[in-house]
């Protein structure tokens, strides 16, 4: 890759990966830009177990990450220092996890790398699961957004979301012998699957039908209401996933 494909590629990390430049940032400010010093972490990032599976980090990206980094500072719309940790809260909130759970992910890289997240798109209400965050701002009002890769899909596909409303771990697919653990009234990710689309919505379960389970798994019937549109549908639990537990 030349000077100019790095420089016109667009800059994505991994959140344990922003969290660490963030915390450079604030220690060694413009010193980040220096070459070397780009190299160097680029080759880090680039050999992490954690990139697995994803493309290597060149220094340009890296320069150009702590370059946009340095011009944020400087303008009127400078980001609080703690909005990636409360990016880290919020979706841990999102997960109807007690309050004294919250603390759990706070800042900790280490723990960070084991989570799957899941975001819903503005354009149709649906979740999809995040390839990667690319970056982070604060709004006048306070709220944080970040702009997510979802997975499978190209970068004009970005968006940027809410975390507090729109951003969230990974939802869990149930396992037949697992039928006995949804009840009415609890919130599913449930697939629809139609004509022209197949994606994820959020719903509430609103009747069980329990059946005896034979040797292709659960028989059950879930009845569903989508919660973007209020319309019910029967469903059987392979279309069902769950949140993760508290």
């Amino acid at each position: 890759m030349d000077d100019k494909d790095s420089w016109d590629s667009v800059s994505e990390f991994t959140l344990a990966e922003i969290l660490e430049m963030e915390n450079i940032y604030k220690e060694i400010g413009e010193k980040t830009l220096n070459k070397e010093f780009c190299q160097e972490l680029a080759t880090n990032f680039s050999c992490s177990s954690n990139r697995m599976g994803k493309s290597a980090v060149t220094w340009q990206q890296v320069q150009i990450w702590f370059q946009e980094k340095q011009m944020e500072t400087q303008s009127k719309q400078r980001p609080s220092p703690m909005a990636l940790e409360l990016f880290v809260d919020l979706s841990s909130a999102n997960s109807s996890k007690p309050p004294g759970s919250l603390r759990r992910h706070k800042g900790k890289v280490e723990d960070l790398k084991e989570l799957s997240f899941e975001a819903r798109s503005s354009k149709d209400y649906a979740w999809y699961d995040v390839d990667s965050f690319l970056t982070y701002r604060v709004l006048s009002t306070g709220e944080l957004e970040v702009r997510v890769r979802f997975s499978g899909f190209a970068k004009t596909e970005d968006e940027w979301v809410n975390v507090e409303k729109a951003v969230r771990e990974r939802s869990i697919p149930l396992e037949p012998s697992e039928c006995n653990i949804v009840k009415i009234g609890d919130l599913v990710l449930c697939y629809q699957d139609r004509e022209h689309y197949q994606v994820y919505y959020d719903a509430h379960v609103v009747d069980i039908q329990r059946r005896v389970h034979d040797v292709r798994g659960c028989s059950c019937i879930f009845v569903v209401c989508y919660d973007h549109d209020y319309s019910k549908e029967k469903v059987p639990l392979q279309r069902l996933c769950c949140r993760p537990p508290q």
